[in-house]
């Protein structure tokens, strides 16, 4: 008798046992496949992205302070370009920087109404409208008001010096109420109930360090414009991506406050001169 008891006590407590292990898996499950469903929403927009390219490794000023990892072991992303020799053959100076954790986010895979979001990426143009350790100096700085949380992906200083902000696959703050006019209409992702609608959430942000003499002039409608380096190094960092010609824009042309008309004095053609010798499109 006492044997079946005990007999019936281990079978209870195996039972026990192995409903948790099968509820601690099932938990696991949901949650990987929940992870999943971002991820692969995510894969379709970042990767296109130009990714870090550590390209000179002696140059290097600043420790690492978010994850940017360099391309070497990465999987090449199949895409409409490839790079060519000339940009092979140019090698920008570059930092790497930390930004603060209230100034950026992570892409969202759904809108607030819960809608899936399918936007192919952008690549917004844009400048400082300061020097670019101001701009850092800001981005490093908490900010709790959402009003004037800001950031760039990338940001090129007159000498050509590539600074790397935040890792593509995370939400730069660089818009506000924004929209992208492209060939199927307008496109802008509304992620936040308390603000408008922006771009933020499928743009690549990277910004041109303004002239000296138009820094701290927000009034400024005209400047000297912007160095050689400066052209060919946002030329060399956008090769890198899949973004086509026609998804390249400006923060001017987003905004939809009517107060941004940045960059100013921009030279497409000359933009486009240096990143079609950069990258060439596959036939």
């Amino acid at each position: 008798m006492r044997f079946r008891e005990w007999a019936t006590k281990v079978m209870l407590i195996f039972l026990l046992f192995a409903t948790l292990i099968l509820a601690v898996f099932a938990g696991k499950s949901a949650k990987i496949e929940n992870n999943n469903a971002i991820s692969n929403q995510d894969v379709i927009a970042w990767s296109e992205y130009p990714q870090a390219q550590l390209q000179s490794e002696k140059n290097l000023e600043a420790k690492p302070q978010i994850a940017i990892k360099p391309p070497a072991k990465k999987k090449t992303v199949a895409g409409l370009y490839r790079t060519t020799q000339a940009f092979a053959s140019y090698k920008p100076r570059y930092l790497i920087t930390n930004v603060n954790p209230t100034n950026y986010g992570e892409r969202y895979a759904k809108d607030i109404n819960g809608v899936t979001l399918h936007n192919q990426p952008i690549i917004v143009i844009h400048e400082t409208g300061n020097s670019a350790s101001s701009a850092v100096n800001f981005f490093q700085t908490p900010h709790d008001n959402e009003n004037i949380q800001a950031s760039y992906h990338t940001l090129i200083t007159q000498d050509g010096t590539v600074v790397y902000l935040i890792p593509p696959d995370k939400r730069a703050f660089g818009a506000g109420n924004s929209v992208f006019d492209g060939p199927n209409g307008e496109e802008t992702v509304k992620t936040n109930p308390n603000l408008p609608p922006s771009v933020n959430n499928f743009a690549y942000h990277v910004s041109l360090e303004t002239p000296p003499e138009a820094w701290g002039n927000d009034k400024a409608e005209y400047h000297s414009g912007y160095t050689e380096a400066q052209y060919q190094s946002l030329a060399w960092l956008i090769a890198q991506s899949q973004v086509p010609d026609e998804r390249i824009t400006t923060h001017k042309a987003v905004d939809r406050s009517r107060q941004k008309i940045d960059p100013i004095n921009f030279d497409f053609d000359k933009f486009f001169n240096l990143l079609h010798s950069y990258r060439q499109r596959l036939s």
